[in-house]
This record gives structure tokens, sequence and C-alpha cells, in this order.
């Protein structure tokens, strides 16, 4: 399991994994990543899907709530970026951030994803880790669901919803890149698109 791979990786740097991830513990682990050939981690990242069934009774039936440091990143993220989404709404902002892990256009953790940008006001890619407002967990039922969710998902939880998006935003809100990116769903408050690129030609 990555968790597991991604344990070890960082052991070899001569740090422990802790609950709380910390900028240190990010920089050890995508050092250790792109220590990597591409060959090899590409290997890492390629596991056997675990097949989803997007109904309450089921999550909890199968997965817990806690993990190593990138299952801490997740599940904070889709807390402050999701909680109010449904089940499989989750799910799919959780396919976004693990389809930019194993892009090349985006750093090779679900740490050094999420917090891509960090310290920037609103330049980052998440909005809750640069709006100046403090983290607070203040629903703990809620982050119970998503840190459940986010377990799946970094063990290889099957990523069906979005068709290999690794963007997202609110119906509220029309940012530049929509217009450019193609749609690939809509779930619940938010639009997912898959990054693309356009080729001119001469």
């Amino acid at each position: 399991m990555l968790r597991i791979a991604l344990s070890a990786l960082v052991l070899m740097t001569g740090s422990a994994m802790a609950e709380t991830p910390s900028k240190k513990l990010v920089d050890q682990e995508s050092r250790a990543l792109k220590a990597l050939s591409a060959e090899k981690r590409s290997a890492l990242f390629q596991r056997p899907e675990t097949e989803v069934n997007y109904s309450r009774d089921w999550l909890v039936n199968n997965s817990v709530a806690k993990g190593d440091a990138q299952w801490r990143c997740l599940a904070e993220a889709l807390y402050f970026e999701a909680r109010g989404e449904s089940l499989k709404g989750q799910f799919a902002v959780a396919e976004v951030i693990m389809n930019r892990v194993d892009s090349n256009n985006y750093p090779d953790s679900v740490c050094g994803v999420i917090h891509q940008g960090t310290g920037r006001k609103y330049q980052c890619q998440f909005t809750y880790t640069c709006d100046g407002h403090k983290e607070v967990i203040a629903e703990p039922r809620a982050f119970d669901q998503v840190g459940r969710v986010a377990n799946l998902m970094v063990n290889g939880g099957e990523r069906s919803l979005t068709k290999g998006a690794t963007h997202y935003h609110t119906k509220s809100v029309n940012p530049r890149w929509a217009r450019t990116y193609p749609r690939t769903a809509t779930i619940g408050y938010h639009h997912f698109y898959r990054q693309s690129y356009r080729v001119s030609s001469n």
C-alpha cells in the first residue's frame, strides 16, 4: 500500500511518520519520491484499485478515520473543501487530489499537492490553506466521514467519478481555466475538469 511505501521511503531518510504533517516531513517525503527513478515511482503509485460503494453504511464498514501524514492532509482538505457535499462529492474531490499526485505537473505527494503555493495569500491551489483563517475542525462527525474517505483513497480507492479530473470549482464561481479545460463531471455543488493544453498549429 502507498501509505506503507511512503513510510518506508521517509524512514530511509532518518525520519519517522507523524500523525500531523509538518513542512519538514512533507519535504522529506517529496525528496524521497523524487530520488526514485520514473519507473519505480510509477510502480509505487500504480496500486490495484479498491472498488468503492458510495454509501455511508458501506464506508463505515470498510474504512477507518485514521492514517499517516498523507492521510491527514487529505482528510483536512476534504473537511475544509467538501464536508458539506454528498459522500459521492467528497470522493470526487479526493479523486482530483489523487489525480494531481499522479500527474507530472504537480508535487509527488498528497501533502505536497494540497499545500502547493501555501504561504502566498490567494496564490495557493486550495483556498483554505491561504485564506488567512485558522483551520479549526469543529465538526467531529464530519471529520470522521471525510477521514474514512481519505483512508480509502490514499490506499487505492477507485477513481471512476470524475474521469481523470485535476481541477474543480463551485458553481458560484467561473475561473478562467474553466473556459479552457474540458469539463468531465458535475457532482453536487462542484464542476470537475481535466487539465489539458491547447497546441497551436502553423
